[in-house]
């Protein structure tokens, strides 16, 4: 398991639909799950789960995103899981670290080119 967080500056929707394609298009076996959005008191949330093929382990793994907006304040969180092949402890998580690194470049994409 990887985890990945960070606040920055933008537009909700904006930056939510970057993630979404960047994700789906970045991995011939990317595909969206599913999700859930909230909005309480000015504060947005969005949920989502990602999956893909990892060549390299022969198996799935998966990418749970968080996004939380108040206003143009944003914070995500991204989590990957799975990915091994062990039973009792991960011995491959090759397949894990290059998704979640596909999402960090992502995110810093978006923040330099405001």
């Amino acid at each position: 398991m990887a985890k990945y967080e960070r606040a920055l500056v933008g537009d909700f929707n904006h930056f939510l639909d970057h993630l979404h394609q960047s994700i789906t298009r970045g991995s011939l076996s990317a595909s969206y799950e599913d999700g859930s959005d909230f909005y309480r008191g000015g504060v947005r949330v969005a949920f989502r789960v990602y999956e893909r093929y990892s060549w390299f382990g022969s198996n799935r793994v998966s990418l749970a995103v968080t996004l939380v907006g108040e206003g143009a304040n944003l914070q995500v969180s991204a989590i990957t899981a799975g990915g091994s092949q062990a039973v009792l402890f991960k011995i491959n998580t090759f397949g894990e670290s290059a998704f979640l690194d596909r999402f960090i470049d992502s995110v810093e994409r978006y923040i330099n080119r405001r």
